[in-house]
């Protein structure tokens, strides 16, 4: 969100920013509205405090006019018994405690006689109170969202059926869910149906698309398959793939994996805001071009996974296609906007890609995994597809058996698609504008907060709905400070807050700074308030000199 500009109607972006934060207060459990619960500010860290059960986080339909849901699902009312609302963001004390505590209670992990059904009990009082809760309103440091009811249930009845994705006769109806699934999200991503895969998530689905990017850099440049006859020795070392200086670190990985190196990764620089410069995006293109190397791909990031920033992606398509480069976004993050009718102009440019990552376990509520890799030609996948006698054979497919093996590089797969259509279906686009609008209108809240508060320093206006900052030490070190901070409430079971470097010219690595990632929608303003001053008190007792 670009707080320095002016919105259609002549007012200041900030100025709407900060409307939607006092708006989004009574909008609980992913759309359904009602008033914001009273809650007592001093006593918010309270480990007996109640937040909403299972039951409370399902959400109503969208529209003006419907009546509240009723939940008439058995499902839903036994994960509510199995999943009790968590007390605590996480259980207290140290990794190594917690370590001793499930090797106590849950070794040797093959006794010599079963325990039958006393064992699953035993797991299912223990885990509720042991394992971080995403759902718990203080669970604020990564990506990881409170799993949407509908999902879980979802989840839970492919997981009774067990389909898998590698071919039609063990999977059926699930294999037409998922092309369906893809044609919608592929869709909305270009502006017409093209394909794709379901994946485990970013890092897989990028691994897919530099493979592609790879592969399709070396026929054209080289005229031949990579994947039939390797990477020519003409080609190794003059590969590249141009993306943001903080682009995610699984495009390293993946060069690495696919035979290029990492050193094939040229980092681009980036401006005061974190998205990508497109003039040294240009200028680094036309450098490496001059000394003759190939341009496989070049990758655009619409979600940073500190700032949330979205790089210019229009830009990055137009040097993409002047080099012939595959144009990949990673939108792991961002992605999600998709699903918004107020938020889906921030991705302006996605459609000129050839192939998107999106998590929708992220900022669409799904249980993990749920990742989606979406590409913009149906016949993009072709280069990985493979066809085995006792999976799929040509007779069959003359039949109209389809052949899942070009699907994915994975053989065996869940079939993630279902828990996606459920969601969409219950939720529609109406309900998940809604569910956005909460998480963006909360990071502009507690953005006004840390820039009102003189404890507080507010690195850089939210782009999404992650919220950098640190508090001002004044007498320990900052970045000691503030490190202590975030392990003390996580030693407490207080909160789960995360941590960063921001990138600073002349300073090296950059500076500490703590992270609030919000994606809980029905998180209330008073919920936010008593979650800052957590913070603040614990910094102020290890705000002191070093002795």
């Amino acid at each position: 969100m670009n707080w320095t500009g002016k919105s259609e109607s002549g007012e200041s972006e900030e100025a709407s920013a900060l409307a939607t934060a006092e708006a989004y207060d009574g909008v609980v459990a992913h759309g359904a509205e009602s008033p914001a619960p009273e809650i007592d500010v001093e006593s918010a860290d309270d480990a007996t405090a109640e937040p909403p059960t299972v039951a409370d986080l399902l959400p109503s339909p969208a529209g003006d006019d419907a009546a509240p849901h009723q939940d008439g699902s058995a499902l839903l009312q036994m994960l509510g018994a199995l999943v009790p609302a968590p007390t605590r963001p996480l259980p207290p004390g140290s990794p190594a405690a917690l370590a001793e505590r499930v090797r106590r209670e849950f070794t040797p992990v093959l006794p010599e006689v079963g325990l039958g059904p006393a064992s699953f009990d035993a797991l299912a009082a223990f885990l509720p109170e042991q394992t971080v809760r995403a759902a718990h309103p203080r669970t604020v440091a990564h990506l990881h969202c409170p799993p949407d009811p509908v999902a879980m249930a979802a989840d839970t009845l492919v997981g009774a059926l067990n389909p898998s994705q590698d071919s039609w006769d063990q999977s059926a109806a699930p294999s037409a869910v998922e092309d369906e699934v893809l044609a919608a999200f592929s869709a909305l991503a270009f502006g017409a149906p093209g394909a794709g895969s379901v994946t485990s998530g970013g890092t897989e689905s990028n691994h897919l698309a530099l493979l592609l990017a790879r592969d399709e850099a070396v026929r054209r440049g080289f005229g031949l398959d990579p994947a039939e006859a390797g990477l020519p020795a003409a080609a190794c070392g003059r590969l590249r793939i141009l993306a943001s200086s903080l682009a995610h670190f699984s495009l390293a990985r993946a060069a690495a994996q696919l035979g290029l190196g990492e050193r094939a990764v040229i980092p681009v620089p980036v401006l005061a805001d974190h998205r990508l410069d497109p003039r040294a995006l240009m200028r680094i293109a036309a450098e490496l071009s001059a000394r003759g190397e190939r341009i496989a791909a070049v990758v655009a990031t619409a979600g940073t996974t500190d700032a949330g920033a979205v790089d210019p992606l229009a830009a990055c398509a137009q040097t993409a296609r002047a080099h012939g480069a595959w144009f990949h976004v990673d939108a792991a993050y961002a992605g999600g906007l998709l699903l918004s009718d107020v938020r889906r102009p921030l991705l302006t440019g996605l459609e000129l890609a050839d192939s998107v990552s999106v998590d929708l376990h992220k900022l669409g509520w799904q249980t993990i995994p749920a990742g989606l890799l979406l590409t913009r030609d149906p016949a993009a996948l072709a280069p990985i597809s493979r066809r085995v006698a006792y999976l799929s054979d040509l007779d069959d497919e003359a039949e109209g058996y389809p052949n899942l093996l070009g699907r994915s590089l994975r053989t065996t797969r869940r079939a993630d698609a279902v828990k996606i259509l459920a969601a969409c279906r219950h939720h529609g686009r109406a309900g998940y504008t809604r569910m956005i609008e909460s998480c963006f209108g909360q990071a502009a809240y507690v953005a006004a907060r840390f820039e009102a508060d003189p404890r507080f320093e507010l690195a850089l206006p939210p782009a999404l709905t992650t919220v950098l900052f640190r508090y001002r030490a004044r007498q320990g070190d900052p970045d000691r400070v503030n490190a202590a901070v975030r392990r003390d409430l996580l030693a407490a079971g207080l909160a789960v807050i995360g941590r960063t470097r921001l990138p600073e010219p002349g300073s090296g690595p950059g500076s500490l700074r703590l992270k609030l990632t919000l994606l809980r929608p029905q998180t209330t303003a008073a919920e936010l308030d008593a979650l800052l001053d957590l913070i603040a008190r614990t910094a102020a007792e290890r705000d002191r000199p070093e002795t």
